[in-house]
């Protein structure tokens, strides 16, 4: 096999992968286009099989836009979905000292142990 020849079959085996990747993507976006009916979605799938380049292509051109907008949606859908704990909150040196007092007069410490929060409070 000569250059030329290895330099062609490198093509096309790049554009069969790149049909590959495409055909892919457009049966995901199909599948994943809660609009569309399942008629809908058979009749994109038969023209996908019996015109496979073309259908990919008329596919594309006509619902790229509305592809690349469930794409982007999908993304934003699960960052918002994700969990972000947040930080306990520290209360403040007046609402520690109110705590203990409710406990001082609860009887569940003693004088002692009240003077003891207080100095960490306002420490």
């Amino acid at each position: 096999m000569s250059f030329s020849d290895y330099f062609w079959l490198l093509m096309w085996a790049f554009l069969f992968f790149a049909y590959i990747l495409l055909l892919v993507n457009v049966l995901v976006d199909l599948f994943r286009d809660s609009e569309t009916s399942g008629w809908g979605k058979a009749a994109w799938i038969v023209v996908l099989l019996v015109l496979p380049y073309l259908g990919v292509l008329v596919y594309v051109i006509a619902r790229g836009a509305a592809m690349a907008e469930r794409r982007n949606g999908g993304r934003r859908a699960v960052s918002e979905e994700r969990y972000v704990p947040t930080p306990p909150s520290i209360p403040s040196p007046a609402g520690q000292i109110a705590s203990a007092k409710a406990m001082l007069d609860a009887g569940a410490i003693n004088q002692s142990e009240f003077e003891t929060l207080k100095a960490r409070a306002l420490a």
